[in-house]
Formats: C-alpha cells, structure tokens, sequence
C-alpha cells in the first residue's frame, strides 16, 4: 500500500513539474512580441534593426520636417539633437503632436526608414518619456562638453512598457 502512495505522489509531482515548464514556455513565447524596447535616433543608427523587429524610436520631432502626403499618410523626422531619423506614419496623428514636441511612436525599421503604426505624443506641456528626457540630456551634456556627435554617449533604455 505504501508503495502505491508514494507511486501515486511522484506522478503528482511529475505533472505539476510538467505542466509549470508548459505553462512558462507559452507566457514567454506569447511575450516575445509584446516586449518594445526604446531607442533613440543615435540608437537605431548606429545599431540598425531587422526589418521584423518592433521597436519604439523617442526623441522629438525635428522642427520643419512634418510633411503630409497622400490621404492620412505623414512624414517626420525624430532626432535626439545629434542624429536624424526619417519617419512615415500612416494614420491619425494625436492632437498634441508637432514640431519641437516630444514624441514616442512604435514601428519597424524598413530600408532606413522608421515605419509608425502607432504615434504617441506628450500629454501637457511638461511631460516626456524618462527614456528620452534621459537621452536628450546625455546628448546635450556630451555635446557641452565639446564632443561631437559620434563620440556622444548611447543611453541605455530599459524594456519596460508604457
């Protein structure tokens, strides 16, 4: 009888085992899409993306560059005051977004072009993503301290979402 037991137990054990490692996977294949991390422009230029990755590009948008172009599609630029990205949005851009403005848009890299499928802007005159008030200030300390812009520091973001 104590031998059915404790059968009975290491079966137990064996399928809890089994179904946490289960279980694990599936959350952590289910997230692999999930997670975006934040770049800057000094970033995604010096590092380029694949193609398939999704990421978040910050910065601000470069004053002159928004042009409108067929329909809902817009393009922009997103610097972090030492480097340039082209970007193209098609869409409705919030209320709030403009020129000078901070901005956190996500996206895929395609052929040197930032491709938006969702823009966010700041939400009062105060507000901007850590991640990219971190960015500029590196960028402008580095840039007081006469560094050009190929010797400027890359901030390091964190993955976490907004």
């Amino acid at each position: 009888m104590k031998g059915l037991k404790k059968k009975r137990r290491v079966q137990i054990i064996l399928v809890a085992a089994v179904s946490l490692t289960l279980s694990t996977a599936l959350i952590g294949y289910a997230m692999r899409d999930g997670i975006n991390f934040f770049r800057s422009p000094s970033q995604v230029l010096a590092d380029p993306p694949p193609a398939n990755e999704v990421f978040r590009l910050g910065g601000l948008v470069e004053a002159g560059s928004i042009r409108r172009g067929q329909g809902e599609e817009v393009f922009f630029r997103v610097t972090d005051n030492c480097f340039t990205v082209e970007a193209r949005f098609r869409g409705i851009l919030p209320d709030l977004f403009g020129e000078n403005e901070g901005t956190v848009a996500t996206g895929r890299w395609v052929d040197g072009v930032f491709e938006a499928h969702e823009v966010l802007a700041k939400h009062d005159e105060t507000y901007m993503p850590r991640e990219v008030a971190d960015s500029l200030v590196a960028m402008e300390e580095a840039h007081a301290a006469g560094a050009d812009c190929a010797e400027m520091p890359v901030y390091e973001a964190s993955a976490r979402e907004y």
